[in-house]
């Protein structure tokens, strides 16, 4: 091949690339050194939703209950808007729905619009009848929990997720707003009320704007801050554990905060955010902390959050002091589970920055351990008394000590007394 020709395929190879639209793009495939960690609390047990992991074997038995739920959402709305009516609508955006993904999707224009339609209304029809308890009784949904359950996780995976747009334009033209009878709320209601166990927090549709479903859980933890704290460029380089907080005297307490991330620290007193750490919860932290390193990389409160986590817990001792002081319900059983979860959770990923209150707090702790008086009660706690045999030990040590001085000192003061001859 002559370098002429070798130019005009390279040419050709170099046209057909479009730049990537960072702006639009949100739904990523987790970074491939987190993902290897752990990659089944990123992969979805029962139901793929949105191109990422479309056929996968594993999921096939999910998508005859996904056409039934597509084929009654279609004729609940039939009488305003027909089968045809929302495919243009999804043909006309699919440009744009396809730049919401962060790898290029292969499949063709007839298989990306048949998989945003049918997901979509299988979305729509599910939502619909767990917001107004309309179950058949044929439903597998209904009659077996635990694939509601396990539904319900798959439905805020980062790959797992169709843009939130495109959803709320096809349930807006399936139920117009010129429909006077029996309108049901909101999309975004309803996702409101089909993820009400995540959502903590006093917050209504009009106070957030989101992305997809994993954004939406994020919101649910992270959006009461009335002012959010600023990002400089140190990172946090140590914290003490929750072991070497408490033999300085710091005490833990459990904050009536609903808010995640407000940690503080007031008069010896670290008040933390109760978190029940359950099955779930790594696959939700997980998901949410891979969303902030591919989405908000400069705004990654919940992995800043996690990194505190991860500093005071070293061993099981310290998630059993977080546990007795009620920051951790544990409902794993094993405290060395919940050590392990988040020991693990950080590795592979890049923290940028560190959120301004944070550090400040940081600093306020290290000052506390670093004082003298509280370094002395560190070092006599951690030698003498660590146990309660040693305790008892260093207590008998005392006493051992201080009972003969005494019984000198007695014995001169009775020779003092005694009168003079």
């Amino acid at each position: 091949m002559s370098h002429h020709d070798l130019a005009n395929e390279i040419t050709a190879m170099l046209d057909k690339i479009e730049l990537p639209m960072y702006a639009q793009c949100c739904i990523y495939r987790v970074l491939y050194d987190i993902c290897k960690l752990n990659e089944d609390t990123f992969t979805p047990k029962v139901v793929f939703i949105g191109p990422f992991h479309y056929g996968h074997p594993r999921l096939q038995n999910m998508e005859k209950y996904k056409l039934v739920y597509a084929k009654c959402f279609s004729e609940r709305v039939s009488r305003f808007i027909s089968l045809d009516g929302l495919i243009n609508l999804v043909e006309e955006v699919e440009p744009s729905v396809r730049r919401c993904y962060s790898d290029t999707v292969e499949l063709s224009s007839k298989d990306f619009v048949k998989v945003i339609l049918i997901d979509s209304c299988f979305l729509f029809e599910l939502f619909l009848r767990s917001y107004y308890g309309h179950w058949s009784q044929d439903d597998a949904i209904y009659l077996k929990p635990w694939l509601g359950t396990t539904i319900k996780i798959d439905l805020f995976l980062l790959e797992n997720q169709l843009p939130f747009f495109i959803l709320v334009k096809l349930f807006n033209i399936a139920f117009p707003s010129t429909m006077t009878d029996h309108r049901p709320p909101s999309f975004l209601e309803l996702a409101f009320h089909y993820f009400a166990y995540y959502k903590n927090l006093k917050l209504t549709p009009q106070d957030v704007s989101i992305s997809h479903f994993t954004d939406l859980i994020g919101t649910f933890y992270l959006q009461p801050l009335v002012k959010w704290p600023t990002r400089g460029c140190e990172t946090l380089d140590h914290l003490q554990s929750a072991t070497e907080l408490t033999d300085v005297g710091v005490s833990f307490r459990k904050s009536s905060s609903p808010c995640l991330m407000d940690i503080k620290f007031l008069w010896r007193v670290l008040e933390i955010p109760q978190l029940i750490v359950e099955d779930t919860t790594e696959t939700f932290l997980c998901n949410l902390v891979a969303l902030e390193q591919c989405h908000y990389p400069y705004d990654s409160y919940i992995i800043d959050y996690v990194a505190v986590m991860n500093y005071l817990i070293n061993t099981r001792k310290d998630v059993d002091v977080l546990v007795q002081n009620g920051v951790i319900l544990n409902w794993l059983g094993e405290t060395e589970s919940v050590a392990n979860l988040f020991n693990n959770m950080l590795k592979n990923v890049t923290q940028v920055r560190f959120n301004s209150h944070y550090l400040e707090l940081c600093k306020n702790l290290d000052r506390f351990c670093k004082s003298p008086w509280h370094k002395m009660k560190a070092t006599l706690r951690h030698d003498y008394f660590n146990s309660p045999w040693q305790t008892a030990g260093s207590i008998i040590g005392v006493l051992l000590l201080v009972l003969p001085i005494t019984e000198t000192v007695c014995s001169i003061l009775q020779v003092l007394q005694q009168p003079k001859q």
